[in-house]
């Protein structure tokens, strides 16, 4: 099957599977799951030598202009108006608006496989929230490479007398860090989430694609919005919310991309089994 083909196979697939209403539920699930596990996270860094602001510029990287305005005053509003237990609040608010949204990535992968979920409720329930935890601490890790890398970076720079160009090289390689990152939380999501015995080479054209895009999407779509989108002259005050669905939409999309493309390969690896058998 040439690339074209496979294009084509992915098209009708995306159509027969009902992608475009599913990435609606996955966008509304996510706006859901948003402002909780934001809430768990601040909280929880304030054991961490990070700070929120930390947090935030991680999201600006990828969010549209007038989310990331809806994102920083809402947060805000909460994290001064409820300061004590926060941190259970946004762990239970968290857990369950995240595996709501874990369950829906969970059905359209199963939907993509062409299984049905037979695994009993609580053991589905329990993987979206050890994919929550494991989502916080990957997450974490991204924010925590960054702030030490630049520490590191400049101890070498000064310790060894380099030049400037080594220092903005150490600089632009954190970008490089945390699409790797990405990367793997997309892995972990596409191997663990539908129910199907995959091996890890099964999964990684897709999480390879659904990185790249989504990191491109989410750039050329913050740039659209900055440039060109006027949705407050549409929508009003709910312009900036009008961006994040959509933001949202487009992420939920392109993971479910990512899962019929490898469920497709998938497909093509056991058909060619079969005719060599």
């Amino acid at each position: 099957m040439n690339i074209f083909s496979f294009a084509k196979t992915i098209l009708f697939r995306l159509d027969t599977d009902e992608a475009l209403g599913r990435a609606a539920e996955l966008s509304y699930f996510f706006i859901l799951s948003l402002f909780p596990f934001l809430i768990f996270l601040l909280t929880l860094i304030a054991y961490l030598p990070i700070s929120q602001a930390d947090v935030l510029n991680v999201i600006r990287q990828y969010a549209p202009g007038d989310t990331m305005r809806i994102i920083e005053v809402n947060l805000g509003q909460i994290m001064n108006e409820q300061r004590g237990g926060l941190l259970s609040f946004g762990l239970i608010g968290a857990i369950w608006a995240a595996s709501n949204g874990i369950n829906a990535i969970v059905r359209s992968f199963n939907r993509a496989y062409d299984v049905d979920e037979g695994r009993p409720f609580l053991i589905a329930r329990g993987m979206a929230v050890l994919l929550t935890f494991a989502m916080v601490f990957i997450i974490i890790v991204a924010l925590l490479l960054p702030v030490f890398g630049k520490e590191i970076g400049l101890f070498i720079f000064s310790h060894f007398g380099l030049s400037q160009e080594f220092l903005t090289f150490w600089e632009a390689t954190r970008l490089v860090v945390s699409a790797i990152i990405l990367f793997f939380v997309f892995i972990a999501l596409y191997f663990v989430a539908p129910n199907v015995k995959l091996q890890l080479r099964h999964v990684l054209v897709g999480a390879l694609f659904t990185t790249i895009g989504w990191m491109a999407v989410s750039y050329l779509f913050g740039y659209y919005v900055s440039n060109f989108g006027n949705y407050s002259a549409m929508y009003g005050g709910l312009g900036g919310i009008i961006v994040l669905l959509i933001w949202f939409y487009i992420s939920g999309l392109l993971i479910i991309i990512g899962g019929e493309i490898n469920a497709l390969l998938l497909k093509i690896h056991h058909e060619r089994i079969i005719r060599k058998s």
